[in-house]
């Protein structure tokens, strides 16, 4: 009857899910989400949004040599950085400081910043977008991020912080 299948399917949903369960309970499936888990799944799903929206990243990326400061070098700042999708869309010699609440993704990163040597990484710091007291006010020329706004906390408190970063 339906009754039987019903039991049945959540027997099978709750043997499935008892491992996650277990690790839980034993405080190992949070660390393991953030620090394994969710930086391999961003990798490879970042892959294939790049492939999807290559064309229109490059239009809108195009512009960034235009905010370059008097001195003709463009700082920017990347909020959100992950393991650097944006990356090879950033102009030669463009300054990049990346920052990410995971520091999980810095082995990602570093593998990106090795294929992407026209870049000059500044430094990554492990920040939220609506707390970039690390970066010093008006020292940026442009800031980057990309899925990002629709997972801060505090939209209002992270625009706030990138026009604090902002060169005037």
């Amino acid at each position: 009857t339906m009754e039987t299948s019903v039991l049945l399917l959540r027997a099978c949903l709750a043997l499935l899910a008892m491992p996650i369960y277990l690790l839980s309970f034993l405080g190992i499936w949070k660390p393991f989400c953030r620090k394994i888990f969710f930086p391999y799944f961003l990798e490879k799903l970042s892959v294939m949004h790049n492939k999807k929206t290559h064309k229109q990243k490059q239009e809108l990326f195009r512009n960034l040599p235009e905010f370059a400061g008097a001195s003709g070098e463009l700082k920017l700042l990347e909020i959100g950085t992950g393991g650097g999708a944006n990356f090879q869309f950033y102009p030669p010699g463009c300054k990049v400081t990346c920052t990410d609440i995971n520091p999980h993704f810095q082995k990602t990163l570093t593998r990106n910043m090795k294929q992407n040597q026209h870049l000059h990484f500044e430094r990554f710091l492990v920040a939220a977008a609506e707390d970039l007291s690390q970066v010093a006010s008006g020292s940026v020329d442009a800031v980057v991020c990309t899925l990002v706004l629709c997972s801060v906390l505090d939209v209002d408190r992270a625009l706030r912080e990138v026009l604090r970063v902002l060169r005037p």
